[in-house]
């Protein structure tokens, strides 16, 4: 069996619970692979090194798990669940649902109605309710069958039919004599009760053992050597065992380890010493670990009453290790306290400021940002704010009010107020980076570009390496991302290193507008489910924005629309009004794409009427790509090429505006369409120019299709299939239908109605499988000019309206698979399964599972 248990005075500490269950099985650390034996020794505080991510010492735990059970059955049992630290229940409760099948067991404890951060879906539950009546009888009788009938029937009424009251509270009363009855008919909590009950079996221990005692319930580990290592320079080395004849402790002196019976003895002892006692206590533990560690710095700053610069400087340090193992939430902790314990009020502000930042940045904390920043307020009416302050209520009034040019000055200030502006190694300054390079994205805005390169150029040793990449990927992509592809490759692959939810997310938006989105998406699903249990949260909205944009690419319209509905609703819970508009573009672009105009139009006039006023151009481009793209499918060029010009004018790629790069097809189609020829072949011209087929095979495919559109004949044909020919084509299939559609109209009026057929039947099956009906229809209309019977140009197989995952479930579904056994075939959950199912029911014409086999025989596979 393997012990360990929450413990409420620890409940920050990042890892404290993995800790307790990593060092009693420190022999089965040589059994795992270096990366796993070191990531679970740096987190255990065993070994010094680089900071794992979560997900690796999740696997790692795991892995120890089963090795150690290797030779005999291991059952793990956490109590007092729901004051286990964040990251450790975060742990856990991905390893819990990975054991079935194996020969470890695991059990954990909760009181009733208490939450934590363990995710327990899916994991068997015993509610253990009150004795009953006739049990809680029987259990006082057999212990204490001398108790005089009215003092076992007050305790049978006091205790509840919680069994520890019934046997803890006779032995507290003394020779089972009981209290007098209180003048008061209003009684304490049960659990304040048993906690003065265990309070008085501790007053009577030796001085001592209570000092040993309090060292072990403020340690927490469990570890005996490191009490008794720490009570030798305050009492000797007096043992544990009247504390143990007293039922508080269990000394299991082979393993080295001492537990508390119950976490009421451990808040009893911590209750009883005195504030003296209780610093005594943590610097005598903090000497135990080493100077840089964690734990060394959490102990110290229990220690301090007055600021303590030194202290301040560890925690900081703490705090940022923290931090890079991916847990922000335990950062904030410690640099909040970094920020109390700090004697000068610059050092006090930036620390607060660092807390305000990442709660805003990373974690979701914007109901205690105000707060901060009251906090960071100038000490006089008309002083200068401090950087920390500006960095801190900028990064707040870009999530919330979307205040664009608000925080660009605020920025801007705040730069000029770092001691030395140049200095690209100062923290605060460097935040101050991030920020401004978002509020000058989203600006979208030549003068706000120019801004941001002169605060980078003037930065020593230069800019930071990911601001400035982000700078040329999605600042000014359209000028600047063919030189920095490389570095961006090479900050992808880097993904796989230690998880970092905030640099996960700032890749992610640099891979956005150049296409190395897909090779993020692990690293994105893990910044997702970091937030889902209560980590990162804003860096888990920004993922699903992220997957989102990707899924728009790639065809997975209604995957798409999940994960904005999920990410929107985290957003109106947080009040991330910015992000928010930037999930809602893409239901407003899928519906745009399937002809739904009121909902687009609901959504771009919502989107226009808040992004105008602010000047917030990444949204108004998001708008207007959305009604351009509806103008395109109902045929009013006009009006499409109005829209899309709004976000980049024909014959000049503005390289201001990321967004100018995924409207290249869109301006040069409502271009030709509308006649203006001379507009479409500058636009094509300006895109040749700035090289944005070289960016990557979906840009070549794009380009070459633009290219197509404003050639003659013979010229047009060769590009058409130049553009077909691309790699992969097919994995960004509403372009591809497009370009199908487009070549085949210009096939027919070319006379060639064969080859022209050929096009636009694969056209039309695309546009019906992605449900885009203005586009599906487009291409029937031309399918029947082509002379094909209209029944013949109508016609389309049901299965070809499911995508091939869908069609490869209905297969194994009604071969007679469970979800279970499809999701174990195809590593998917069983209720993916089901929702693909639910979803594919409706192409089929069916309504249950029964009615599948028949409907597949219907359209047997080619």
């Amino acid at each position: 069996m393997l012990r360990a248990a929450g413990v409420e005075f620890e409940a920050d500490m990042s890892f404290a619970g993995l800790h307790q269950l990593v060092h009693p099985l420190r022999e089965e650390l040589n059994r795992l692979s270096d990366r796993h034996r070191q990531a679970l020794e740096v987190t255990a505080g065993l070994e010094d090194g680089t900071p794992p991510d979560q997900l690796t010492v999740s696997n790692a735990m795991l892995v120890l798990f089963t090795e150690a059970a290797a030779d005999r059955p291991l059952l793990v049992i956490v109590d007092d669940m729901p004051w286990l630290d964040r990251m450790s229940a975060v742990v856990l409760g991905f390893v819990a649902r990975r054991l079935t099948g194996s020969r470890v067991g695991f059990l954990a404890a909760f009181r009733s109605d208490e939450v934590s951060f363990f995710e327990r879906g899916g994991l068997p539950e015993l509610e253990v309710p009150p004795l009953a009546d006739d049990a809680a009888t029987a259990l006082v009788d057999d212990r204490f069958p001398t108790l005089a009938p009215r003092v076992r029937q007050r305790l049978l009424e006091d205790a509840q039919g919680n069994p520890l009251a019934l046997l803890e509270m006779p032995i507290a009363l003394s020779g089972y004599r009981a209290a007098r009855a209180p003048t008061s008919s209003v009684r304490p909590p049960l659990s304040r009760r048993l906690q003065s009950l265990f309070a008085s079996r501790i007053s009577n221990l030796p001085d001592a053992t209570r000092g040993q005692l309090l060292l072990a319930a403020l340690e927490s580990t469990g570890d005996l050597r490191i009490v008794r290592k720490a009570a030798a320079g305050l009492w000797g080395t007096q043992s544990l065992e009247a504390a143990e004849r007293a039922r508080l402790i269990h000394v299991d002196g082979g393993a080295g380890r001492v537990a508390f019976r119950h976490p009421l003895t451990r808040a009893a002892v911590v209750e009883l010493s005195t504030s003296e006692q209780r610093r005594e206590a943590h610097r005598a533990l903090a000497g135990q670990f080493e100077t840089d560690s964690e734990r060394h710095a959490w102990h110290l700053a229990e220690v301090a009453v007055d600021p303590d610069e030194e202290v301040a400087v560890l925690l900081e340090r703490a705090a940022t290790k923290v931090r890079r193992r991916g847990d922000p939430v335990g950062a904030i902790t410690l640099w909040l306290r970094a920020a109390d314990l700090s004697p000068q009020e610059p050092d006090r502000k930036r620390r607060f400021g660092m807390a305000a930042f990442i709660g805003v940045d990373i974690t979701g904390d914007l109901q205690n940002t105000p707060q901060l920043l009251d906090v960071l307020e100038p000490a006089t009416p008309g002083d200068q704010p401090t950087a920390a302050l500006a960095v801190a209520a900028a990064a707040y009034l870009l999530n919330v009010d979307g205040a664009v040019d608000t925080v660009h000055r605020l920025i801007i200030s705040a730069i000029e107020t770092c001691p030395d502006p140049s200095d690209a190694t100062d923290e605060i300054l460097v935040e101050a980076l991030w920020v401004l390079q978002s509020a000058v994205a989203f600006g979208a805005r030549q003068e706000l570009v120019e801004s941001f390169r002169k605060v980078l150029a003037r930065l020593r040793p230069g800019p930071p390496g990911l601001i400035d990449l982000l700078g040329s990927t999605f600042v000014e992509p359209a000028r600047l991302a063919l030189p920095a592809l490389a570095r961006l490759d090479n900050e992808v692959a880097r993904l796989t290193e230690p998880f970092d939810p905030a640099r996960t997310i700032r890749v992610g938006v640099a891979a956005l507008y150049v296409d190395r989105l897909p090779a993020c998406r692990a690293a994105l699903w893990r910044a997702v489910e970091h937030g889902r249990v209560g980590g990162a949260i804003t860096s888990s909205i920004e993922a699903l924005l992220l997957l989102g944009c990707d899924g728009l690419l790639s065809g997975s319209w209604d995957e798409v629309s999940r994960l904005a509905d999920e990410a929107i609703a985290q957003c109106e819970a947080q009040n991330y009004q910015l992000l928010a508009y930037l999930l809602r573009f893409q239901h407003a672009l899928i519906a745009a794409a399937r002809g739904d105009e009121p909902t687009m139009s609901a959504l771009t006039d919502a989107m226009i009427q808040w992004a105008g006023p602010r000047r917030f151009g990444f949204v108004l481009n998001y708008a207007f790509h959305a009604k351009a793209l509806a103008a395109l499918g109902r045929a009013d060029y006009e009006a499409a090429y109005q829209h899309v010009t709004a976000i980049s004018p024909a014959g000049t790629l503005a390289s201001h505006s990321a967004h100018a790069l995924w409207v290249i097809l869109d301006v040069v189609e409502a271009a030709v369409r509308s006649g203006r020829y001379a507009e479409a072949a500058a636009h094509v011209a300006a895109v040749d120019a700035a090289g944005i087929s070289e960016i990557s095979p979906r840009y070549a495919f794009v380009t070459t299709a633009a290219a197509a559109l404003v050639a003659a004949e013979p010229e047009d044909r060769t590009l058409f299939e130049a553009a077909l020919a691309v790699p992969g084509a097919e994995r960004w299939p509403f372009e591809l239908a497009r370009v199908h559609l487009a070549y085949g109209e210009r096939l027919r009026r070319a006379k060639s109605p064969g080859q022209a057929r050929s096009h636009l039947t694969a056209a039309r099956d695309i546009f019906l499988r992605l449900r885009a009906a203005p586009w599906s229809e487009r291409a029937r209309s031309e399918l029947r000019a082509t002379g094909l019977p209209a029944a013949h140009a109508d016609a389309v197989r049901k299965l070809d309206l499911l995508t091939p995952q869908q069609r490869e479930i209905a297969q194994l579904a009604a071969a007679g698979l469970t979800n279970k056994q499809i999701g174990d075939r195809l590593f998917l959950s069983p209720r993916t399964v089901g929702t693909h199912l639910y979803q594919l029911f409706p192409k089929l014409g069916i309504t249950s599972r029964a009615a599948l086999r028949d409907a597949l025989a219907e359209h047997p596979t080619d």
